[in-house]
């Protein structure tokens, strides 16, 4: 079976090169959700890198990332399932992935969309800045807030507002848990802790709007590739209308300020829920990651 480990720190220096140099891929394979989310583990075959996931019970490969003859590398996962006894299930594959994957191995995979975790990515000028009519809704609604909200100042999350931050999830969390019981908060509330307790280790960066030292709203997110970031997280109390596109207005003009080659926002996937697909198609995504997940018809019988 394949060797896979935790992450650690050269780990992560030369897998962070690789996912940088490998074109884009999916919010998957930040480094920061592989931290924060199920049980991750990663591997070096030659010069790729093999994720291991196992998440909500089900364990699957993320698309080998990597330079060179991939062939080895994708025969040495199939024998790791084979051997551990699951189906050998490939996940966050680009078409161009698929197309590869068929070629070496004609007939033996069969390939499926997965239109919900399409990851929604944007121009990052066009959040920064929300010219033209097709935002109009979007700016009035940011004004509005501003203007119910004059005291109100955008400021990075850092260790000495952090515990204000977490205060202010924590009542997000209660009340959408009093609305609504039988909601299930607990992986995100548990990744959003672990993002929390280990920001730099992670690399993220975050953005809170502050009123009278209340935060109104939140946001973090880390780097995807060299021109692309990635948010990971996003709230605003309810009672402060417009607080959401104020924040995400916010953070897309405090990112471009800070990073010049900066040219895109990954907001990540809307998991198939119709409300969230429908706000962030609002926004006009640049482009969508579409993304493909595929396993072998041997296993087709399989759970």
């Amino acid at each position: 079976m394949i060797d896979f480990q935790k992450f650690d720190e050269a780990t992560k220096t030369e897998y962070l090169k690789a996912l940088f140099a490998a074109g884009e891929r999916g919010c998957e394979y930040s480094y920061a959700n592989l931290n924060l989310w199920g049980r991750q583990r990663i591997a070096r075959l030659d010069d790729f890198f093999v994720l291991f996931s196992q998440f909500e019970r089900r364990s699957i490969y993320p698309f080998p990332v990597g330079s060179g003859d991939i062939r080895p590398v994708l025969d040495a996962v199939i024998n790791d399932a084979r051997k551990r006894g699951i189906v050998c299930r490939l996940s966050g594959l680009t078409a161009a992935d698929t197309m590869l994957v068929e070629e070496l191995y004609p007939g033996q995979f069969r390939f499926h969309p997965d239109r919900d975790s399409c990851d929604y990515v944007y121009d990052i000028h066009d959040l920064a800045d929300l010219k033209g009519r097709k935002y109009q809704k979007k700016r009035n609604h940011i004004n509005r807030f501003w203007q119910a909200h004059p005291g109100c100042t955008a400021m990075p999350i850092t260790a000495e507002n952090l515990p204000a931050v977490e205060k202010m999830v924590a009542s997000w969390y209660a009340a959408k848990l009093a609305a609504d019981p039988n909601n299930d908060y607990h992986l995100e509330k548990q990744a959003l802790n672990r993002a929390f307790a280990n920001m730099e280790k992670l690399g993220l960066e975050g953005l809170a709007l502050v009123e009278n030292g209340s935060i109104l709203a939140m946001t973090m997110g880390s780097a995807l590739s060299e021109n692309t970031f990635d948010i990971h997280f996003e709230k605003a109390m309810d009672h402060a209308d417009g607080a959401y596109p104020a924040i995400a207005q916010a953070f897309a003009a405090h990112l471009r300020s800070k990073y010049p080659d900066l040219r895109y926002l990954n907001r990540e996937e809307d998991m198939g829920i119709p409300g969230l697909r429908q706000s962030k198609l609002s926004y006009y995504p640049h482009h969508l990651v579409v993304k493909f997940w595929a396993r072998l018809w041997e296993d087709d019988d399989e759970d």
